[in-house]
């Protein structure tokens, strides 16, 4: 195992107590040397990550191949384990980025050598911290090699790829110089199955750099626009169509508009294409960015990409382009442009779902559909999350499926798809889960949070993330009463039918700067830090960031690691039971509930949505369908199990202001 030989070489070296770490890092049952200050934990590095390693090792059985996945290893071919996952969404940059010097300001790389952003070496001291928080999946953001170019801050983005079969070299740990980065992420991946943690990653395959690493070899595997045109590019203008996903018949009329003929002119054909001479010797003389060699030479660039949407009002994507997935323009508007129209970006062309060509673009079909199976054969990884999987030729998206589930039967895949009325036809396309939109809805209380909980959540023919918050959302701490929505939200999502739990990373330790403003945001949303704080303005996926682990809120942590347990104990019943709506006593839409019968046991979660506190009765009998014979009665609430009382057919319960409940029936029925 490269864990093993990663703890032998930590264990060679020695450092005084100069690294600092979070107090949270520090496992319980840590023995080593350490100097508190604080929250701060001064340790000597290769003795606190030796440690750790040393704790996975004892727990491994030394025949077992880890870079397997974890249902391979365990001899499971089946993809049900994702129903009742408790997930953790982690971006490794900033969730794993802390001052380790213990002084100053954050610095990527500090004057004693350490590296103070993410990096693989510290994702694996964390998942023992992720086993005190219960969880069993950990969803990781792309971990691939991405971009310096065309940056949307201090730093590169990680959905900007540059080559997706390699990993960034910067999640490597200096503190590991004798190991690559492959290494590294071996060593996390043995470490998290040896932890019985399945990880899954992203994928991106509609996408990629603007520098991508491909355009080495395959120029015409993307889209090319002259350099002059590259200041007023954008996605053209359609008037009187509103925001939309243009259908078939809008394409007459899009066509048409002097806009979209003027957008047509800006493409070119791709370097190799249009002079081949010149091409071959730009490949020769460019080192490491054959990009500029391009622009200087030929005075072609890629273009940023944009939504697929019509009218939509964000920005062009600027720091990556789409991949030509089609040699033809597709079949529905070839009509509409001439003959000799070089590839062109039209929102048609990206959503190729709708709007299919004719001729395939098989090789990078065949180098798509290689990149999921060569991490599963390198790393072991157990599912991904598909970046607009929705938006490939159906053709492509199942082709990418396929080729994994050879490979793994039991390998998941979740669909970036949020709007839920489209989860039949995720279901169908053969994925296992949805994101959904539950971070949308369930904070807007009280209306949109009883509409997701009691009608859209139950009638979800696949399962969705049941989230607070994503990485691409705000935290759940600062929306409308987010000091008591923190709690209220992720309980009930823990409860709701076809819900996998999900904790954002930071949402436990009370983080309220988002990664990204992404969805339901705006540019004010990145203003919620005191204006005095080191990372003001700043968001995780463009910038340097380092989550607040010293003053995290040990009371919400202390309550999603409870819940989180909690779960779990119910897991088989919510999966497998019957869910009920509660029969309450009265109902005005302000009181959210869920309820799970199997064999002589249930559980129903009650949430009050209003800011006033209220009483409310359930009733067993109504609620089950029958008479029971009521043996035992408690209620967890938040915090602790409290002995209730029923009279056999009612239970009533005080809710406080936005407050919940969680009660656990033991019954007969009567026959």
């Amino acid at each position: 195992m490269i864990l093993k030989d990663i703890y032998e070489y930590l264990r060679s070296k020695e450092e005084k107590l100069i690294y600092a770490v979070p107090r949270k890092w520090i496992p319980p049952w840590f023995d080593g040397k350490r100097k508190e200050i604080g929250e701060k934990v001064f340790v000597d590095p290769y003795e606190f990550y030796s440690k750790i390693l040393e704790k996975f090792l004892k727990m491994a059985d030394e025949n077992t191949d880890y870079l397997k996945s974890l249902s391979t290893i365990k001899g499971a071919t089946g993809r049900d384990w994702i129903r009742s996952a408790k997930m953790y969404a982690m971006f490794i940059r900033p969730t794993l980025s802390y001052n380790h010097k213990g002084f100053g300001r954050f610095e990527d790389e500090d004057v004693l050598g350490f590296k103070e952003s993410g990096t693989f070496l510290k994702a694996i001291a964390l998942l023992p911290y992720l086993k005190m928080l219960d969880i069993d999946t950990i969803y990781l953001l792309p971990v691939s090699k991405y971009s310096d170019l065309f940056k949307k801050g201090e730093i590169g983005s990680p959905y900007a790829v540059k080559n997706p079969m390699a990993l960034d070299e910067r999640y490597a740990d200096p503190l590991l110089e004798d190991f690559d980065v492959e290494d590294q992420f071996k060593a996390f991946m043995e470490a998290a199955h040896i932890m019985d943690l399945r990880v899954l990653i992203d994928f991106i395959p509609r996408t990629a750099a603007r520098d991508s690493d491909l355009i080495v070899e395959h120029p015409e595997w993307f889209y090319w626009i002259r350099v002059e045109e590259l200041a007023e590019y954008g996605p053209p203008e359609v008037p009187g169509l509103g925001f939309k996903i243009p259908s078939p018949e809008d394409l007459e009329y899009i066509y048409s508009l002097e806009s979209v003929r003027e957008h047509l002119k800006k493409f070119s054909l791709d370097p190799k294409t249009l002079d081949p001479e010149k091409w071959e010797n730009i490949k020769k003389r460019a080192k490491g960015n054959v990009l500029s060699e391009i622009v200087k030479e030929m005075g072609l660039i890629t273009p940023p990409g944009f939504s697929d949407w019509i009218n939509d009002p964000q920005p062009t994507w600027d720091d990556v382009t789409f991949l030509r997935l089609y040699f033809d323009h597709p079949k529905a508007s070839k009509r509409f442009v001439s003959n000799d129209q070089p590839p062109y970006v039209l929102f048609d062309v990206i959503k190729s779902s709708i709007f299919p060509g004719e001729k395939p673009n098989k090789e990078l079909w065949n180098y798509i559909s290689s990149v999921i199976p060569s991490y599963q054969k390198r790393f072991g990884i157990d599912g991904v999350r598909l970046d607009m999987g929705h938006a490939l030729p159906k053709e492509l998206e199942k082709m990418i499926m396929d080729t994994a589930r050879n490979y793994d039967p039991s390998f998941v895949f979740i669909a970036e798809e949020l709007d839920v009325s489209r989860a039949e036809e995720s279901l169908k396309s053969g994925y296992d889960a949805i994101i959904g939109n539950s971070w949308w809805m369930m904070p807007r209380i009280p209306d949109k949070t009883y509409e997701f909980y009691q009608e859209i959540a139950p009638k979800l023919p696949i399962p969705f993330l049941a989230a607070a918050e994503t990485p691409d959302t705000p935290r759940i701490r600062v929306r409308d009463n987010g000091e008591r929505l923190k709690k209220l939200i992720p309980f009930l999502l823990a409860f709701a039918p076809n819900g996998i739990f999900f904790i954002n990373s930071g949402q436990e330790i009370g983080e309220l700067q988002p990664l990204n403003l992404g969805l339901d945001n705006t540019e004010e949303g990145k203003a919620v830090l005191p204006i005095t704080d080191e990372f003001y303005g700043k968001l995780g996926f463009f910038d340097h960031y380092a989550y607040h682990w010293d003053t995290a809120d040990d009371d919400v942590f202390g309550f999603i690691r409870n819940l989180s347990m909690i779960r779990g104990m119910y897991a088989e019943l919510i999966m497998d039971g019957e869910y009920k709506p509660v029969w309450l006593d009265w109902q005005d839409g302000k009181t959210a509930n869920s309820s799970f019968w199997k064999g002589n046991r249930a559980i129903i979660a009650i949430g009050n949505l209003d800011v006033h506190p209220r009483n409310v009765r359930i009733n067993l009998k109504n609620t089950k369908g029958g008479d029971l014979r009521i043996e035992r009665v408690r209620v967890w609430n938040g915090k602790e199990w409290i002995k209730a009382e029923s009279d056999g057919e009612w239970v009533g319960l005080e809710l406080d202001s936005l407050g919940f409940k969680l009660v656990e029936i033991f019954y007969e029925e009567v026959r």
